[in-house]
């Protein structure tokens, strides 16, 4: 999603050109390009699918919004599964229209996991729930902090729920840190991911995330809790930006690269 204005050949290209092993797709370009053919490209090009993104919006309280939630998540399993990938990226959903029930919609959220954990153990693939920062809470996401999206994969084995640790989402929490520690004791930190945090925030503070370095997270004080909570997959860089998305992809692309050796590499 960093340089989603590039095709999927022209990502694998470029991850190629950079020396970049390893990507973390998103389902509506792979279902654009085809599920098959980018798995056979990216497997041919001897890149590692890092993650799958998205499955999640489990929240629903209609029973058909719910049946075609689960149905959906089934088919991002598969898809995951196909591309080689051994985590989807759960984001969990907001709150139905007209309600104000949280603790409700979380446990919807615990009976959705109930039904697609063994479904993805089948399959060889592991959900990870992603907390998002709170201001996302209403529309997008009812897990908001590492505590209650440990609380609701901790229901579960972890080898089929765990969690995405994300700095953009969780770098002001001062529990996140020991909540780290927790998720690594469990075996529970699915994938590591970075962005970083600059203000003002966009209009609608979806594509707010900010380039490394240029925010205010300190990017090896949070490499350094999930090393040392046992972390050691993939590091991914998500970035949601309308100004890196208007420049050319390529460059983005050796920029992000540049800046994680600058700001995350030891």
């Amino acid at each position: 999603m960093t340089v989603k204005q590039l095709s999927i050949p022209e990502l694998a290209d470029a991850c190629l050109e950079l020396g970049v092993p390893g990507v973390g797709l998103w389902r509506e370009p792979v279902q654009s390009h085809g599920v098959e053919a980018t798995a056979k490209l990216v497997r041919e090009a001897g890149l590692t699918v890092t993650t799958l993104c998205r499955g999640g919006f489990l929240t629903a309280i209609d029973p058909d919004a719910r049946a075609a939630a689960l149905a959906d998540n089934r088919r991002a399993v598969e898809e995951a599964a196909t591309l080689g990938t051994e985590v989807l990226v759960l984001v969990s959903g907001g709150l139905p229209a007209g309600s104000r029930d949280l603790h409700g919609a979380r446990e919807r959220i615990a009976d959705a996991l109930a039904e697609l954990g063994p479904y993805a153990e089948q399959h060889g693939v592991r959900l990870a729930i992603e907390p998002l920062h709170p201001m996302y809470a209403a529309d997008r996401c009812v897990v908001s902090t590492l505590t209650q999206a440990l609380d609701l994969a901790e229901r579960f084995p972890a080898h089929q729920v765990g969690v995405t640790v994300d700095t953009y989402h969780i770098w002001w929490d001062d529990q996140a840190p020991a909540q780290i520690a927790r998720a690594g004791a469990g075996g529970r930190i699915h994938t590591f991911q970075l962005a970083d945090w600059t203000t003002p925030l966009p209009a609608g503070v979806l594509n707010g995330r900010g380039q490394i370095g240029d925010g205010a997270i300190d990017m090896r004080e949070w490499l350094g809790y999930v090393e040392a909570a046992g972390y050691t997959g993939a590091i991914e860089v998500e970035l949601f930006n309308d100004g890196l998305w208007a420049r050319d992809g390529r460059e983005v692309l050796a920029e992000t690269a540049s800046r994680f050796v600058a700001h995350v590499n030891r």
